[in-house]
């Protein structure tokens, strides 16, 4: 892969996502609040998150969505509104979602279901997909490509690995989510974008084809997707 998509998940880090991509051609930026600063974000918060999605280097919107770990007390309630306030600034910039879900899938589908009969079909991507088969087709059926991270490659993650394989390989990504969900053989490490290599190893044994092949086409994806200019990678 000859290009990085840096993931804003709150404001600062969203800041830094754009100065990233700023400073280097081959790295490009979205911007976006996640659900565990749902309850914190303020009016200027948003103006501030408004004023970035125009940076010329910005690609995406998000990391947004909704979660039901241990750790996020956020009510629900306010979550949905900050994802209904991300796919807002979706149909108004034409830039892709990318949607975080831990453990709402339900409640994550009725939103968007309910967004995609207001206004028509959504186009983003799943970050980390988690389900499985019947998930991935709701997703897909949504609009939405998937994105598969190191939990590809642990030994009970069957029900992903065949969410994999109902996948269509032009809807198909690849992605870190450093420093977490390190892939095999490095679990119980800190991830790095370098590990990627094992994710997309294991998902092209998965997929039944060969390394290069999947390479090229989450390369083609990730370039369609977020509107990629195919001369930046010259």
């Amino acid at each position: 892969m000859r290009l990085i998509v840096d993931i804003g998940a709150d404001l600062p880090g969203s800041r830094a996502a754009v100065a990233l991509a700023e400073a280097h051609d081959d790295v490009y930026a979205t911007v976006g609040i996640h659900p565990h600063e749902a309850a914190e974000v303020t009016d200027d918060d948003w103006a501030q998150i408004r004023d970035l999605v125009s940076h010329p280097k910005v690609v995406g919107v998000g990391e947004c969505g909704l979660d039901r770990g241990p750790w996020n007390k956020v009510p629900m309630e306010l979550q949905e509104r900050l994802l209904r306030r991300h796919v807002g600034l979706h149909r108004e910039t034409g830039l892709p979602l990318v949607i975080h879900n831990r453990e709402t899938f339900p409640d994550l589908f009725r939103i968007l279901e309910d967004e995609t009969a207001r206004g028509g079909a959504l186009r983003g991507v799943m970050h980390c997909f988690s389900g499985g088969p019947a998930e991935a087709a709701r997703c897909l059926g949504l609009g939405l490509d998937l994105s598969f991270s190191g939990v590809v490659t642990f030994k009970n993650a069957e029900p992903l690995r065949a969410a994999a394989r109902a996948t269509p390989l032009d809807r198909v990504h690849v992605e870190t989510d450093c420093p977490y969900l390190t892939p095999a053989p490095h679990r119980g490490k800190r991830n790095e974008p370098a590990f990627v290599r094992h994710t997309a190893r294991r998902l092209a044994e998965v997929l039944g084809v060969a390394g290069e092949e999947l390479e090229r086409a989450t390369e083609t994806n990730t370039i369609r997707l977020f509107s990629i200019p195919e001369e930046a990678l010259r």
